[in-house]
């Protein structure tokens, strides 16, 4: 009887260790569906496949936003900055537009480039039909997504997501928070020792 309560007990010692072994507090667990999309230069990705190995920052906006879009793509292009500042320039920033109709490559690229984004390390997605991105949002980033009626703005979720080298996102960060910035910082450096 000892050696089954033993067996069980040093069981559940494994799945607990098992279950924290990330370094850092997650707190999503979900699978990124693959994805195609074309970046504001035209230039074709599949996600998440194209960044296998690598970690990565995704959010969703639109260009005619008139609430949290701006100040999401600010606080966007101050981790752009900082990343660059602590030499990890190499880890993507992918922001998804949820108006994909309206949101073509040459509009995307106006809205962005008053944000001086680098765009060889932070690429605007289109490419997609509504009824797609809709999908992605909801089913991989836990995100709800529609359109409002009698309007063309957007209900969608306001977050910065950190999605892994194997294509996993494992957490949320306020993306209207400048502050997420340091935080999503200090997650990616604790990962990549």
């Amino acid at each position: 009887m000892k050696t089954n309560r033993l067996f069980v007990l040093l069981v559940l010692l494994i799945l607990t260790l098992t279950a924290c072994s990330s370094p850092i507090e997650e707190n999503m667990s979900r699978e990124v569906e693959s994805f195609s999309a074309v970046t504001q230069d035209g230039e074709k990705v599949n996600l998440p496949e194209d960044l296998e190995g690598r970690y990565w920052i995704a959010d969703f906006i639109f260009t005619n936003c008139e609430t949290v879009c701006s100040p999401m793509t600010g606080n966007m292009s101050r981790l752009q900055q900082a990343l660059k500042e602590e030499n990890m320039g190499d880890v993507p920033l992918r922001s998804f537009t949820v108006d994909p109709q309206n949101d073509t490559e040459d509009e995307l690229k106006a809205f962005a480039d008053p944000y001086n984004p680098d765009y060889e390390q932070w690429s605007f997605l289109t490419g997609y039909s509504f009824n797609e991105i809709k999908e992605l949002s909801i089913k991989s980033f836990q995100s709800p997504l529609k359109k409002l009626e009698d309007s063309e703005q957007f209900a969608h979720g306001t977050s910065f997501y950190l999605v892994t080298p194997k294509g996993e996102v494992i957490k949320s960060y306020s993306g209207l928070k400048a502050d997420s910035t340091e935080q999503i910082l200090q997650d990616l450096k604790t990962l990549r020792e």
